[in-house]
C-alpha cells in the first residue's frame, strides 16, 4: 500500500515581488537571445489571508507566431520543480476563483485562469483552466521553446481540452490532479468529485514546475495574434498543498 511520504506547501506568496522566495515570473528564452517574459505591465498583485489575488484589466501581451508565448499574459513559476516518485500518486490540490472582465459570452478560452503543471524535461503538461462559467481540464505535450520533446510511436504533440460547467461560477473551487508514473495514469478532481481520467500517458512525466497563471487560448492567424480585444480578468489562488506518496 502505498503511503504519504512528504506534503509540501506552496505559497509564500508574500514574497512574489521579490522572485527570492517560492515563485518568479514565467516565460521561456527565445532562439534570438531575448527573453519572453509574461508580465502583464499594469496588474494588480494584492496578498491577503494567504491568498494571490491578480487583476489585468485589459490584456496586452501577445506573440505574433508562437502559441504557448500568445496564451500566457501574466504567469508565475515556481522556483523550485516538484520531482515525480517512480510508484505511487503525486498530487496537486488547491483553490481558485476566476472572475473575466470583458470576455466573449461562452468562450471560455477568451480569457481565464490557471494553474498549469509543466514539465520543461519533456514538453508534457496538465492543467485546470477556469473561466466565468465554465472550466477546462487540459493534457497536453507542447513544442515549448527551448525543450526537447523524447520521440514516442505515437502522435507527439497534442492538447486535449475537456470543458464542464458543473462548479461555482465566479467563486471559489477546489481542483486537484494526482499523476502516478508508474500507472501512466492522470485523475483530474474539482470540489472532490472526479472529472476526468486518463490512462496509458505516452509520456513519462518527470518533475513539475507549478506556474499560476491568467491566460487566453485563441488559434493565432496568418497575420498572427487574435487573443486581445480589451478583455482582462480577475485571478485569485490559495496555496497549494503537494502529495508525495511511494
Amino acid at each position: 500500500m502505498n503511503k504519504l511520504e512528504k506534503e509540501i506547501v506552496l505559497g509564500n506568496f508574500q514574497s512574489i515581488l521579490s522572485e527570492s522566495g517560492t515563485w518568479k515570473m514565467g516565460g521561456f528564452p527565445l532562439p534570438d537571445g531575448s527573453f519572453h517574459e509574461f508580465r502583464e505591465p499594469e496588474a494588480v498583485v494584492i496578498v491577503r489571508n494567504d491568498q494571490l489575488y491578480v487583476r489585468v484589466n485589459p490584456f496586452t501581451k501577445s506573440h505574433p507566431s508562437v502559441q504557448f508565448l500568445d496564451n500566457a499574459k501574466h504567469m508565475y513559476y515556481s522556483n523550485e520543480s516538484i520531482k515525480v516518485p517512480e510508484e505511487g500518486n503525486l498530487s496537486f490540490r488547491w483553490k481558485m476563483r476566476s472572475r473575466p472582465i470583458g470576455t466573449t459570452p461562452g468562450d471560455l478560452y477568451d480569457g481565464f485562469v490557471s494553474v498549469n503543471l509543466l514539465d520543461f524535461t519533456t514538453g508534457a503538461a496538465l492543467d485546470f483552466f477556469a473561466g466565468n462559467d465554465q472550466f477546462s481540464s487540459v493534457y497536453a505535450v507542447l513544442p515549448f521553446p527551448g525543450v526537447t520533446v523524447p520521440e514516442t510511436k505515437k502522435t507527439k504533440y497534442f492538447c486535449i481540452f475537456k470543458e464542464e460547467s458543473d462548479f461555482y461560477s465566479r467563486d471559489w473551487n477546489e481542483y486537484q490532479i494526482t499523476y502516478n508514473r508508474a500507472a501512466d495514469e492522470v485523475i483530474f478532481i474539482v470540489n472532490g468529485e472526479e472529472v476526468r481520467r486518463e490512462r496509458n500517458v505516452p509520456i513519462k512525466f518527470n518533475e513539475f514546475t507549478v506556474a499560476l497563471g491568467l491566460m487566453t487560448e485563441k488559434d493565432l492567424s496568418p497575420d498572427g495574434s487574435t487573443s486581445l480585444h480589451g478583455q482582462g480578468i480577475i485571478g485569485e489562488w490559495s496555496p497549494m498543498k503537494v502529495f508525495i506518496e511511494n
